[in-house]
């Protein structure tokens, strides 16, 4: 890869991840990228589903050796020299979806919420 941005563009699950990677040093190249679209989560009050719109940019530093900076966390590494786009963006989607999410419904809700089983 040269120095020269090289244009990405993937869909996973109906998020769109569109920009580039571009070297950065030896053994260090830059994501550049924006995450749009939607995924269908359950919310963690009721349990209805509902659709949360994803529109985010996402910067990582990806290296193809062992990175010894505790100070930054934005590095994934790939030690089989393959970077897999996919792999990040599913991985990005697996953590909103492990997040904790609200319907618009219990979002803006005021009241206490209580289910009898």
């Amino acid at each position: 890869m040269g120095s020269t941005a090289k244009p990405i563009e993937l869909e996973v699950q109906g998020v769109k991840l569109e920009g580039t990677l571009k070297k950065s040093g030896y053994h260090r190249v830059t994501l550049d990228a924006i995450m749009d679209g939607s995924l269908k989560l359950d919310c963690d009050r009721c349990g209805q589903s509902f659709d949360y719109v994803v529109t985010s940019p996402l910067r990582l530093k990806l290296s193809d050796e062992v990175s010894e900076d505790k100070d930054d966390l934005d590095i994934i590494e790939f030690l089989d020299g393959v970077i897999d786009v996919t792999y990040i963006l599913e991985s990005e989607i697996n953590a909103i979806q492990g997040a904790y999410h609200y319907c618009d419904t219990c979002d803006n809700g005021d009241e206490d919420f209580e289910v009898e089983f």
